[in-house]
């Protein structure tokens, strides 16, 4: 069984250079790993502003790029899609097009609507009604609004899914490849409810399994922080390493499934 091309998909405002301790992980249990570029955050990339803007449908076209090169560079070998945040946002497009990955990781993933925010729902709501006209006025989204320094189109669309719950791409079918949706205890960004809201809206049910990576089982000095869990990641390396032999060891033995198990 040929191990896994794993292209790791930032989430919004986060460089690829984060990453380093996801990448070095996989790679220890002889996996190959890739941090993907995140438009506006690298180094060597544009920063957004009025004249450089971009769309969900442009980091999404970046995405299956990279997808498509890594089958290229890599031919026999399945391609994992592993999509934190916004990253998992833009894998949801890329598994139902043409072109999916193997397979997909979401962490942290959803569709935040403010009406699943209890307590900062009304202030959600008004920051993404306030996001156009930032955009319109500075040519991008800065700081302090959420995502900032961001791109006003795709700014606009974050801030539609917000207003509305709905994907900022259409969805004329929904994800049937393995796909793992790991939940993070106590992320106050990805709650429960909008997480379940993406999963029930993209995914098909016999697809997808679920694992909260819980408070319990964080290393010393690891965190099931929205963002922080990747600084040290191998619980949810070894969650995903668990769940792919699973999945594969179940189709090459001509077992039926009919819904991926959590270990």
């Amino acid at each position: 069984m040929s191990t896994p091309v794993v292209l790791i998909s930032p989430a919004m405002a986060v460089p690829s250079s984060f990453y380093g301790p996801l990448v070095a992980a996989f790679e220890e249990r002889g996996w190959t790993a890739r941090a993907l570029p995140r438009r506006g955050f690298e180094r060597d990339l544009p920063r957004a502003s009025r004249r450089h803007d971009w769309s969900y449908a442009d980091e999404i076209a970046d995405t299956q790029a990279a997808i498509d090169a890594a089958r290229e560079e890599h031919p026999g070998r399945p391609v994992v899609l592993f999509g934190h945040s916004l990253g998992g946002q833009l894998g949801g497009a890329i598994q139902i097009g043409p072109r999916p990955a193997d397979g997909l990781v979401l962490v942290g993933v959803s569709l935040p609507h403010y009406r699943h925010y209890p307590r900062i729902g009304l202030p959600l709501a008004a920051m993404a009604l306030s996001m156009p006209l930032v955009g319109l006025v500075r040519g991008h989204v800065p700081k302090p609004w959420f995502g900032g320094p961001g791109a006003r189109t795709l700014m606009n669309e974050w801030a539609h899914v917000v207003r509305t719950g709905r994907p900022p791409y259409p969805v004329q079918r929904r994800m049937t490849l393995p796909t793992l949706a790991v939940h993070l205890e106590g992320d106050g960004f990805s709650i429960a409810a909008a997480s379940e809201r993406f999963e029930r809206t993209l995914v098909e049910p016999a697809a997808l399994t679920r694992w909260e990576y819980t408070r319990d089982v964080v290393p010393e000095g690891g965190s099931t922080h929205h963002v922080l869990w990747a600084k040290h990641p191998r619980p949810v390396v070894d969650q995903v390493v668990r769940w792919w032999t699973d999945q594969a060891n179940a189709s090459t033995g001509g077992q039926e499934q009919t819904r991926f198990r959590s270990p």
